[in-house]
């Protein structure tokens, strides 16, 4: 169980890396605390959000904060799987004129990859970055080649435009821990990214976190405690949202969702909910932090109807009415016979 002299170097490692990162990000601190998380969560993200919101300056700023190894790829539709995770080239050796095949490493071989504009590449580049994102490791011919710890992805779409794109299938989707939405600043803070992008101020990044002490960081991540009664919590929540489940379904769910979320969503969740309970200050985890993490966690594994399109009804909006309807006290939760039913189905 972590003590209290860990969650405060964690804190410390939180509040020094939004030092470096307001030197040059203005505002946007609920997405950068979500990229934390899955950062000392060992997870993925992905990052939506229209051109010209600084998605790929915020993660590169925090590559460079954290001392990490950084990659951008920007993906194109003719991207080849070749191009991001290397090849094998014929190399000759001028002393004895024999040859042999080196493998040649492709911008994959870092900590932290920036996948820029992830759906304008095809599904066979997509595929290779999925099996980079789930196995740490790329397939070369008969080879396999592990990637270096500690390994991330942070990739960026665009929704507002659907020409030339490849939308990511369900399967790639759910790989990323969080689905993370990157909004319009506020007045004040638009004042002051303008005020800070036309004058001749600069920024002096430092690294305040090495990759090992990442590495040692995610390790603490998973040594804090969660009750029975927070695991059935975000159980609770997950499985309101599949419609074959037939028993304790919420009407709305029945109407608005086609498929829902499966076992990958309330892992995130709980372990999402472990980085923010010690960014937090706490050695445990608590109902909030589940309930903060629902939407990134949930948003991009619920596969709405045509009905919920039409009518215009998000995923964030089921969401806040599944969290509005799912009792947060544990007496309450164990009572109710509509849990019940989804306990034991």
């Amino acid at each position: 169980m972590p003590d209290n002299e860990i969650i405060t170097k964690l804190q410390s490692a939180r509040q020094k890396v939004f030092e470096q990162l307001s030197q040059v990000i203005v505002g946007q601190t609920e997405v950068i605390d979500e990229l934390l998380i899955s950062v000392f969560s060992q997870g993925h993200c992905l990052i939506e959000g229209v051109p010209g919101l600084a998605k790929t300056l915020m993660v590169s700023t925090l590559a460079r904060s954290l001392d990490l190894r950084f990659s951008r790829i920007q993906f194109t539709p003719d991207l080849m799987p070749a191009d991001i995770t290397g090849i094998d080239i014929i190399e000759e050796n001028r002393e004895t004129g024999s040859r042999a095949y080196r493998f040649l490493e492709g911008p994959l071989f870092a900590n932290m990859i920036l996948a820029d504009e992830i759906n304008r590449t095809p599904p066979k580049t997509q595929s290779a970055l999925l099996e980079a994102m789930q196995e740490h490791r790329v397939t070369v011919g008969r080879n396999r080649h592990s990637l270096p710890e500690p390994f991330f992805v942070l990739a960026t779409q665009n929704p507002i435009e659907q020409e030339g794109t490849y939308p990511l299938p369900e399967a790639q989707q759910d790989r990323f821990m969080f689905k993370v939405f990157v909004k319009y600043p506020s007045f004040e803070e638009e004042f002051d990214v303008v005020r800070k992008t036309t004058s001749l101020e600069t920024s002096d990044i430092q690294p305040v976190l090495k990759a090992e002490e990442i590495t040692e960081l995610q390790q603490i991540v998973r040594q804090v405690p969660t009750s029975d009664f927070i695991i059935r919590y975000a159980l609770a929540l997950v499985r309101q949202t599949r419609v074959d489940q037939q028993k304790g379904i919420p009407d709305i769910v029945q109407k608005y969702v086609m498929w829902g979320a499966g076992p990958r969503a309330v892992q995130y969740l709980v372990l999402g909910g472990k980085a923010r309970a010690l960014l937090q200050g706490r050695s445990h985890v608590i109902g909030e932090d589940i309930q903060a993490l629902a939407k990134p966690v949930l948003r991009h594994r619920l596969v709405m109807s045509f009905l919920a399109e039409s009518e215009g009804f998000s995923p964030d909006m089921l969401i806040e009415k599944l969290l509005e309807e799912t009792p947060t006290k544990e007496d309450e939760l164990f009572r109710d016979p509509r849990f019940q039913s989804l306990f034991v189905a």
